[in-house]
This record gives structure tokens, sequence and C-alpha cells, in this order.
């Protein structure tokens, strides 16, 4: 009877499968036929049957090699949770590196490494609850699948991911061409009576009560009772029912010790009851191999769980507790004891495992895991020391910090500034305030943070001379550089320095190479400020200060945003996104793609930029990223006339209005000058700019007061002359050459500001070069100013630009491209296309080279996948 029910569950999740069998197998084939790697995503809801669909595929791979890893339904994930089960299977250097807890980046180089030697299918199972390491590894790897001859296999509940999750914002980075999504869905009520028609049961009510969901409908025929449970708690416990009490009991403790229960540790968990394994397994309610028992469902796990007393369930977490921080072979593992000291309600185990375990996924830059744990310590830190309490509190604000959470960060360093005050500790206390400023202005709270960081400084100030004190005086630097103030930055620099070479201070003596060289490349001195921020990069990496080595990245993209300066910028954005991923610097990562959003913006590369601020907007917990995001989506919109233009830029002014900062006010103000100006709107211009260009002429910032000078001078406001040299391009426009500005700004790289500035011309010929440049980029609104310009001045036989079937398309294809790229798609050559199309193989030739210009990509496979 066992064996046909699980032949029954069998049958039961993989009825109406074939479809995604056959797009698995044809994947393996792909990846197979191409020596590179492929992704298969598989979602679906709690019991569809994900995980019997891609056993069985496994299962069906004869002699061929197959990992698989699974993530674990504790409080908080372990660590590299799937990756750890795929390297005790594989051995050698991967499973070295994984237990050594290296970075996410070692991790996905020794996993690629192996894969390269022996390909395989690769399942990782349950993502949902997945770690933030094991995210980044599996980031990390989608962007070297060309290389790697493996096949993917991810599954995940996808009604359990709100818009935050982290699982959800990577789905969103993976990359098109080497990814395909696959959604389970629930039985039909064909399916569901050809399954109930052995047992006599009726089909039409089973389908009625179980929706079609595989695992209710066999549990509810695996209980084989007359009436059909309401649920699938009900049909779980049902079958539970049937087994003897001691293998009940038995089917308890497995329940108690997610993921899995190790035979090891069942037997000392229940001793008297572990003899029934073999009935709990002939039941079908566990699975079991030669190392440990498991649930077939976590769906049955949690309907056994909810039933065990609350004394019992006790008993067993703390009984756990103590047999796990002994393991026969091998270190223990701090989350899963972390997990059963908290289940367990013991104080001083949660104390002594919970914080080791945050500093364990810390080192492994699983840092969301970090926080956690470090949470759960606080929540039993009463009768803490003081010191020790403050060090805790400390750890979880640094954690929620490197995590974007700002708001709990900023807290937990406030108790624990408070700490220190009462301690009377005046070192302490001033390092606390200067590590305050840090998280206030990186969350928005710039006031705040200028009066942490004065404040650190004066009580610094007062004792002996310290490391605290270079670390402030660098803070100090950081926040007037933020401030766009040169003669702070350039006063508490270089007295950092002093004391950083006088301590050995390296760390400070990184941070504050950097805040230096940022700020001498943004006043012109280009050579000496990039040697500096090469020299920071350099020794941050050689001494393995990971945050400081992302710093180094995203201040030299920012500038070279800022300057306009796009050689070797591509390359040192995919160096940076490669390093930070691969160091779990999730917020620095965000950074770096504002960069490069803002600079394909800038290339007139629209939809790319696009594109690429959404990964960071899908991070709904973002502050100073967020803002910059918003301005480019904002910028785009107005450009190419796209709606909700205000939606975007309201929200960034409304960021930038509660900070001090000038290069947030500014950038957001020449955002809105822009669209401004697009509606036509030009008496809005003066009250949109005023703010942000008289705090620009009192900070003499060069970029910003020329920027905001232009958008002022296109809507008639004359400001005189401007009392320091700004950059070139906008000096010309202002001189009243615009010509040479568009040269200007087309030697930069920059084609729409090129023909913006040719826009201004009563040149027709320049103007009419400005409309061409314009509706090639599609800026249309931009371009509906140039028109309009030209008509005044009498012109005839204007362009009209894209049709309405290639303005209504995201890529700007025209209705003939779209026919090719579809043609494309289905592999074709563009003789067969030319022939089915009717036209010259040369002329499908520059179809196709539109279409990959359009789309950003560089091969025909590439844009196959942008179409899908």
């Amino acid at each position: 009877m066992a064996r046909a029910l699980v032949d029954a569950h069998k049958k039961g999740v993989l009825l109406e499968r074939s479809e995604q069998l056959a797009l698995l197998a044809e994947q393996l084939e792909a990846v197979t036929r191409n020596k590179a790697g492929r992704m298969v995503l598989v979602g679906g809801e709690a019991g569809v049957g994900k995980t019997a669909l891609v056993r069985h595929f496994a299962d069906s791979q004869a002699g061929a090699r197959v990992l698989i890893g699974a993530c674990d339904p504790l409080f908080t994930p372990r660590p590299l949770g799937p990756l750890l089960d795929i390297a005790q299977a594989t051995q050698g250097e991967f499973l070295d590196v994984v237990l050594a807890g290296r970075h996410p980046h070692d991790i996905t180089t020794a996993l690629a490494r192996d894969l390269r030697r022996r390909p395989a299918t690769v399942i990782l199972e349950d993502l949902q609850w997945t770690d933030d390491a094991t995210l980044d590894v599996l980031r990390l790897l989608g962007h070297r699948l060309d290389d790697v001859p493996a096949l993917i296999v991810v599954t995940y509940r996808d009604d359990e991911l709100d818009r935050s999750h982290p699982l959800r914002l990577l789905l969103g980075e993976l990359r098109t061409e080497t990814t395909v999504r696959m959604k389970l869905g629930r039985l039909s009520a064909e399916a569901v009576n050809e399954l109930a028609r052995p047992s006599g049961m009726d089909g039409a009510e089973l389908y009625r009560q179980t929706g079609g969901n595989p695992f209710f409908v066999t549990e509810v025929l695996a209980a084989g009772d007359a009436d059909i449970p309401h649920s699938v708690r009900d049909a779980v416990l049902a079958r539970a029912g049937r087994v003897s009490p001691e293998a009940r009991s038995l089917l308890d403790a497995v329940a108690t010790v997610p993921p899995r229960a190790e035979i090891w540790l069942l037997e000392a968990l229940a001793p008297n009851e572990f003899g029934r394994l073999d009935e709990c397994i002939a039941s079908g309610m566990l699975l079991a191999d030669g190392s440990g028992a498991t649930f077939r469902h976590e769906l049955a796990r949690i309907a056994v769980a909810e039933t065990v007393s609350p004394d019992r369930a006790l008993a067993l977490n703390r009984r756990a507790l103590v047999i796990l921080s002994q393991p026969p072979r091998g270190t223990a593992d701090l989350a899963r004891l972390a997990h059963h000291a908290e289940a367990a309600r013991d104080a001083g185990a949660v104390l002594r495992f919970a914080p080791a375990a945050g500093a364990r996924a810390a080192a492994l830059g699983a840092h969301r895991e970090a926080a956690a744990h470090y949470a759960r310590a606080l929540a039993y830190s009463e009768g803490m020391p003081a010191r020790k309490l403050a060090e805790l509190l400390q750890h979880h604000s640094h954690e929620c910090f490197l995590i974007d959470r700002f708001d709990p960060a900023i807290a937990s360093e406030k108790r624990a500034l408070d700490i220190y005050r009462e301690m009377a500790d005046r070192i302490k206390e001033g390092d606390s305030l200067q590590r305050l400023s840090h998280l206030q202005r990186c969350g928005g709270r710039s006031r705040e943070a200028d009066e942490s960081i004065h404040a650190a400084i004066d009580i610094l100030e007062t004792q002996p001379e310290s490391r605290e004190l270079c670390v402030a005086y660098a803070g100090m630097a950081m926040v007037c550089m933020n401030a766009d103030d040169i003669e702070g930055t350039f006063k508490h620099g270089p007295m950092a320095i002093s004391l950083a070479e006088r301590f050995g201070d390296t760390e400070s003596l990184v941070h504050v190479l950097n805040t230096i060289g940022t700020m001498e490349m943004l006043t012109g001195e280009l050579r000496a400020g990039r040697e500096k921020l090469e020299r920071s990069l350099e020794l941050a990496l050689e001494a393995g200060y990971d945050e400081h080595v992302g710093r180094a990245y995203l201040n030299l993209a920012d500038v070279m945003v800022r300057l306009r300066i796009y050689e070797g910028f591509d390359a040192l954005i995919e160096r940076g996104l490669d390093y930070c991923t691969g160091h779990g610097l999730d917020l620095w990562r965000l950074y770096l793609h504002d960069s490069q959003a803002e600079a394909q913006m800038q290339r007139g590369h629209f939809t790319e930029a696009v594109q690429t601020a959404d990964l960071v907007l899908r991070n709904h917990e973002t502050y100073l990223p967020r803002f910059l995001a918003l301005v480019v989506v904002g910028r785009v919109r107005a450009r190419r006339g796209d709606p909700e233009v205000w939606r975007a830029l309201d929200e960034a002014r409304a960021m930038a209005s509660a900070g001090i900062e000038l290069q947030l006010l500014g950038v957001a103000s020449a955002a809105r000058a822009e669209a401004a100006w697009l509606e036509g709107r030009l008496e809005a211009i003066g009250g949109e700019t005023e703010e942000a260009f008289q705090l620009a002429l009192r900070l003499r910032s060069r970029t910003c007061l020329g920027e905001l000078a232009v958008w002022r001078r296109r809507a008639g406001i004359q400001d005189g002359e401007l009392p320091i040299e700004v950059p070139e391009q906008w000096a010309a426009e202002l001189d009243g050459d615009h010509v040479r500005a568009g040269q200007i700004w087309t030697e930069l790289g920059c084609p729409y500001d090129a023909a913006l500035a040719l826009s201004g011309s009563r040149d027709e010929t320049s103007l009419r070069d400005s409309l061409a440049e314009l509706q090639r980029l599609g800026a249309r609104t931009a371009a509906a100013v140039a028109a309009r310009r030209l008509r005044e001045l009498g012109a005839r036989g204007l362009p009209r630009g894209p049709r309405e079937t290639t303005r209504e398309n995201a890529f700007q294809l025209t209705q003939r491209e779209t026919e090719v790229l579809e043609l494309v798609a289905q592999g074709l050559r563009d003789a067969d296309i030319a022939e089915r199309l009717f036209l010259s193989e040369k002329t499908v030739n520059h179809h196709v080279s539109a279409i990959l210009r359009k789309l950003g990509v560089s091969t025909r496979t590439q844009a196959a996948a942008q179409l899908r």
C-alpha cells in the first residue's frame, strides 16, 4: 500500500508536466551542444510539484552528473546552505573553499572551475529561503555561464516573494539570453479525476476542495478517508494519524530539526522511537537516504510541528541544542545552534551562538542573515555587561548599514552611544558619534550627520591623540566632500593623513586618500586625484578592506560620470560590480548601477539607462541609490515624452530637500529644470533652480554651477558673469557659441547634450542636425522643440521622425525591423529573411545592424533573447 501511495504521489505531481520536462531537456541539450551554461527558473506555489519535477528530470539523466542543494526553513538561513550540500558531494577544492568561509567571489570561481572540469546539472531548491551569500554566488555564476557548461535549475515559491525580497531582485538582474523562466500551475480537473479514479473518490469534489494543488491531492488520496479534509494540514495529519504512537513521536522529532534529521542526530534525539524510522518511511511521511531523514515536503513538516505540544517542543529543542553542539565530525553549525537556542528559550545559548553565527555570516557576505543573528542576540541581552552590549549593538548597526536598513542601524548606534556616555568613555563616545554621522548621511539625514561629526571631533580633540580622532578627521573630510565643501575637504583630509601615518592606520589612510582624490578630480586636478583614488583602491585590495574597495570603485565611477570621462568606464563598472557582488557589498553594487545608468543616459542609451535604474528601484529599502535612479528615470521619460515624469522627479526633489547637500539638490534641480524646459514652462525654471544655483555659487562647484547656469540661460535668465570657470561645454553655450558647445559634447561622447546645445542656435543647418540627432535618439520631446524653432525660421520639409508604430515600440524599432527581429529569433539567416520579406540581403543586413544598435546588444542570439 505504501509503495502504491508513493507511486500515486509521483504520478500526481508529474501529470501535465511533459511540456516542462521537455523544456528542461531542451536546455540541457543546448548546454551540451554549445559548451555554455543555461539557467532555468522554476516558480510556483508550495505543493505544486517543483521538487518532484526537477528530481524526476535529474533521475532521467542516466549516468549524468547531477548536484542538488536545498535551502533551509530555519528562522535565519545558514549561509551557503545549498552550496554546502553540493560541495559535500563534489569534495575537492570547492568543498575546501566553502568550508573555509571564503567570499562568494572565491566560491563562484571554485564552483565554475569544478563545472568546467566535470559539467553537471546543478539543482538549487527553495530559494525563497536562501541567504545573501548564496544569492551572490548565483548572481556571479549567472554572468559567467558563457564558459561554464552547466545547467543551473532554481526552484522557488513565487507567491512568497514580496517586492523587496532579495531573490526577486536577483531574478531581475539575470541575463535574459541565458535564462529561461518556468511557472508550474496546478493540476486540471481532468488530471485530478484521473488520480482519484482508482480510489473510488469523487474526483470533481476532490478538485473543488484541493483546487488541483498536487501535494494536497496526493495527501488526501494517501489518507484514504471517505471525507475530504478541508486543508493540507488536515490531510497531512490524517495520514500521520495512521502510524503507531511511537512512529508519531519520531515524526515530532524530525519536524523539530529542519531541514533534515541526520541519522546520528535522530538516534540521540529520540532513542526510544528511533526503531520506528522504517514505519515512517513506509507510510510515505518521510524520505530517507543513508545519512538522514526528512519530510516529503515542508508543508508536511510544518503541519506536524504545529501539533507538537509546547513543553515537548521545548524539550526536543533543548536536547537538539546539546546534541548539535557536539557533532560526531566536523564543526558545529552555528546557524542551527542559534535556531535551536532561540526555540529552546535558552538566553545563555542564544548569546553564545547567535553573535558567533552573525560574525560567520558577515564574513561570508551574508549580511542580511548576520543582521538577523545580531538582532536575535539583542532580544536576549538583558543583564549583559554594558561594554559587550554596546559592541553587540554596533555589530548589528554595521550589518544593517550594509543591507541599506538605516533606521535600525541608526537606532542601534544611538543605543551604543548612550551606553558609552553612561560609562563616561569619551573616546568611545566620540568614535560612536563619527559612526553615527556616517549612518545618518547615508540614510538621508545630512543635517544630523553634520552635527554628529562635529560633536565627535569636539570630544576627541579634548583627549590624547588617538586612532579614533584620525577616523573622525577622515569622516569629516568625507562629509565635506559629499557637501561639495572644497575647503573643508582639503583641511581635514591632510589632518587625517598625518595621524594615520603616525598610528600606522592603513585603513584610515585608504579612506582619506579616496576622499581627497575624489575632490581633486572634481576640482580639475585629474591626474593627481586619480592617482590617489587608484592608490586607495590598491591599498584596500592588498589589505582586504572590502568596503573601502567598494567605495573606491563607486567614487571613481561617480567622478567619471560627473566629468563625462568614459574611457575605461565600462571595464571599471564591470570590475566593480563583480567585486561588490562577490564580497556581499549590495549597497555599493546599487551605487555602481546608478553610475552605470547615468552614463548610459548621458551617452544616449535611454532604454538601457532605464533598465539599469530599474535594478536599483526594485530594491525598495534603498535611499541614496534610489534618489539617483529616480533622476535617471525622470529625465529619460521627459526626453522621450513618456508618462509620469513628475512622479519620479517629485520624489527625487523631496529626498534632496531633506538634506543639505548640493550633489543631491543640484542634480534634482537640473533634472526638473530640463523637464520644465521640454514642456515649454520656461517661467518655472528660475524657481526650480534658484536654491541650488545659489548654493553652487557659494561652494564654487564647477560642474553643478555650469549645468544650472545653462538651464537658467535657456529660460532667458541672465545671471551675469560667473565668479569661477565652469567646464568648457557649458561655458561655450553661456558664451552663445552653440556650435562649439555641440562639438565639445560630441567629443565627450554625449549626443543628446550635443543636439540640445545645437537646438539653441539660430542657424538652420545646426538646427536640422539637432533635430535629426534627437529623432535618432528617440528624444521626441526635445526633437519637437528643435522642429518648432526650425518652423519659426521658416524651414520646410522637416523629417517627421519615427512613425507611430515605432514610437509605441519600447526599443524604437520600426514595423519592418520588428518583422526582421521575429525572423532572426526563429534562427533564419539574412538570405532566408530577404527571401521571406522580398528584400535584398544587403537591406536585411542593414536592418539587423539597426536592431542590434537599438537593443544595445552585440549578437543575434542576444537580440532574440530581448524579443522573448
